[in-house]
């Protein structure tokens, strides 16, 4: 629910979706669901009608659209879509590859310089998964280097398409992992394809690249909220600026991320991809360089 340069993700995300005839979406919620359902009361978000699936209790990745699925009675080809991806992956395509394989579950790939903090997804020259090689999590958390190079550069953008019977391959009532589970028993069937797409693609879920997603989507000067209110000889540079923020005379906001109603103060500086949650004051000449300052009503 972040905007990317005005519109919110999941309001870019499905536009996208959108462009090649999706007309419907299950939203698979959890946490917060009520910011999704107040925000859509009619069940509309760009131009695609809403379904809400709201899990009980955290499913984990492959649980989770199983759930989906069981709630929106979907018994024919589906795509699932990890809304905080932002791209330009051509989904008409990946479906039409889809069906023209006979897959049971088709993913979309895309090339990273540095693969080695994803899930890695070699292929044969017909698109054939051959394996699903997802990175420790330590060398996910950049703990450890990996102890070999992955043997590709294509990485998991996020984006399948499954056929009902892959949802019998998901145990209900626990957490299962798509990744590590699910995908691999396909992989072992044969049944598991790949189609990469070199479209523009990035994955949202860290302040730093939450950032960069704004930059790419406002020609690279950042976005500042309409109603926020920013002092005439402040600077603001390449940086993201929510909702009723303030940013007083003479501060300078570089490459950072003011939340919601949050306020820096004359004189201040705060830069290095700093984020300062919902409501937090930063004082006046104070200097904050790459820290995150959580919202008053979570800190302790």
């Amino acid at each position: 629910m972040l905007p990317v340069a005005g519109p919110t993700m999941i309001e870019r995300c499905l536009a996208h979706l959108a462009r090649h005839g999706v007309d419907e979406a299950v939203l698979s919620l959890g946490y917060r669901s009520d910011v999704f359902t107040d925000a859509y009361p009619d069940g509309v978000c760009a131009g695609v009608r809403l379904r809400y699936a709201v899990e009980p209790e955290p499913l984990d990745t492959a649980g989770a659209v199983r759930f989906a699925a069981d709630h929106a009675g979907i018994d024919e080809p589906f795509l699932v879509v990890n809304s905080d991806v932002m791209t330009e992956l051509d989904v008409s395509a990946l479906a039409a590859f889809h069906a023209s394989h006979g897959a049971e579950g088709t993913i979309a790939l895309t090339p990273v310089e540095d693969p080695s903090h994803f899930g890695v997804v070699p292929t044969d020259a017909n698109g054939k998964v051959l394996a699903f090689i997802e990175p420790s999590d330590a060398v996910k958390k950049g703990l450890e280097a990996p102890k070999e190079p992955p043997p590709t550069n294509l990485i998991n953008a996020g984006f399948y398409v499954l056929e009902p019977s892959a949802l019998g391959r998901i145990p209900t009532g626990r957490k299962v992992n798509i990744e590590r589970e699910t995908f691999p028993a396909m992989v072992a069937d044969g049944s598991l394809y790949a189609r990469a797409d070199d479209a523009y693609w990035i994955d949202v879920g860290t302040p730093e690249r939450y950032l960069q997603g704004n930059l790419d989507h406002s020609d690279g000067k950042g976005w500042i909220a309409p109603d926020a209110r920013v002092a005439a000889d402040a600077r603001v540079t390449e940086s993201v600026v929510l909702a009723g923020a303030v940013i007083g005379a003479g501060a300078t906001v570089h490459r950072s991320i003011i939340g919601a109603g949050a306020e820096v103060g004359p004189g201040a500086t705060v830069t290095d991809v700093s984020v300062l949650g919902d409501g937090v004051r930063v004082e006046a000449g104070a200097t904050l360089a790459g820290v995150l300052v959580p919202d008053p009503a979570s800190s302790s």
